[in-house]
């Protein structure tokens, strides 16, 4: 199942990605916002990182205006390794290196067509395994 969250500032580009996963027959939860009405981030973020961190989810995507702000929520949740990407090559090489687990998006920042690709090959992409990036995984979770 794929966790997805956003603030105001991503409601749109959530909504479109939640069309998309159905449409793909992807399990998701959404765990808000639900409207368009001005409300903190954090609290969004926040949910879908605990959520994949504990293992309900098995990976997370997040919008805000930028990408920014609710990344760096999720990534204060031990386990959580979210990746603000805003370009496909990005998307495939940090599940690739870094065994991502959670994808932010700016929803101000990028359109929808270019985020429904961002959010397939980030879903589509394993992790490749190598032994440098098994180590840098393990180095970033030792830190």
């Amino acid at each position: 199942m794929i966790g997805i969250g956003s603030d105001h500032g991503g409601y749109d580009l959530k909504q479109a990605v939640i069309a998309h996963l159905k449409e793909r027959e992807i399990a998701y939860k959404d765990f808000g916002c639900m409207d368009k009405n001005s409300c903190d981030y954090p609290v969004y973020g926040r949910a879908v990182a605990e959520a994949v961190a504990d293992g309900t989810c098995e990976k997370g995507i997040v919008i805000c205006t930028t990408g920014i702000g609710i990344s760096i929520v999720a990534n204060k949740v031990p386990g959580i390794r979210c990746a603000l990407c805003a370009d496909t090559v990005t998307a495939q090489l940090t599940r690739l290196h870094n065994d991502a687990n959670m994808l932010a998006m700016g929803g101000g920042i990028i359109g929808p067509n270019l985020a429904l690709s961002i959010v397939d090959i980030f879903l589509n992409t394993e992790f490749s395994g190598e032994e440098k990036h098994c180590r840098r995984v393990g180095m970033i979770e030792n830190h």
